[in-house]
């Protein structure tokens, strides 16, 4: 290997050297976030400088958040990411996501909101396209199934009424929560998404089956239509 190779390698092997040792002493606090990445990355592609490819990837996607929740070819299209180190990226993800899902599911909903939202704030906050969801409780308010209902603004992703409420009805549902995110970053609800609440809330409360909120997730916050006195 050339004398400037060698320098390199080694000048590689001391910095993660080095990474590694304030994450060991301070955690995750300790490192900015090009530097998680970058040491996330070296494990997947040990013999390169994964600075450069971490900043890239953050200025890319807009921090973290927005690195963790893009897609898997989305990631791809970045030169230098291979399956490897996005799959190095998804895992956390995945990991991240069990984590605070598994918070949600082990106690009623509606005592335990936060990890609620902490769960849809991860998993939704930064998506670039909307998506429509259905939480679906058990008469104790303990979560049953979280369904993907489509993509698209709320009027156009398949969260038709009937098919809502045909749902709940074939899980056995007593408690609806229905969730969507907003790409713009605002989660300022709109006329269609009042609406379209007030649409599946009526006829649940037919069947005697509540929907306890409508919950919309953007980059500045959330919102929570029963809040706000829309529901």
């Amino acid at each position: 290997m050339p004398e400037k190779d060698l320098k390199t390698a080694h000048d590689g092997v001391g910095h993660r050297a080095r990474l590694r040792q304030r994450l060991a002493d301070g955690g995750g606090e300790a490192l900015h976030d090009h530097e998680l990445v970058e040491y996330l990355l070296a494990l997947a592609i040990p013999r390169r400088d994964t600075k450069p490819l971490a900043k890239a990837l953050l200025r890319e996607f807009g921090g973290i958040g927005g690195l963790l929740t893009a897609d898997w070819q989305a990631i791809g299209r970045i030169p230098g990411m291979g399956d490897t180190s996005i799959a190095a990226i998804k895992i956390v993800q995945a990991a991240m996501l069990r984590t605070l899902r598994n918070e949600v599911a082990e106690k009623p909903v509606l005592a335990s909101w936060q990890a609620l939202l902490d769960y849809l704030r991860a998993d939704m906050a930064f998506l670039s396209v909307e998506r429509v969801r259905v939480l679906h409780l058990n008469g104790r308010n303990m979560l049953i199934r979280d369904e993907h209902m489509g993509d698209g603004s709320i009027d156009q992703a398949a969260i038709y009424t009937r098919e809502v409420i045909r749902r709940a009805i074939d899980l056995g549902s007593a408690a609806l929560i229905l969730v969507h995110n907003h790409p713009s970053g605002s989660p300022e609800p709109s006329r269609q998404d009042i609406e379209i609440t007030r649409q599946i809330a009526e006829a649940g409360k037919r069947l005697n089956i509540a929907v306890h909120d409508h919950i919309i997730i953007g980059t500045q916050g959330h919102t929570s239509l029963r809040a706000k006195g829309l529901l």
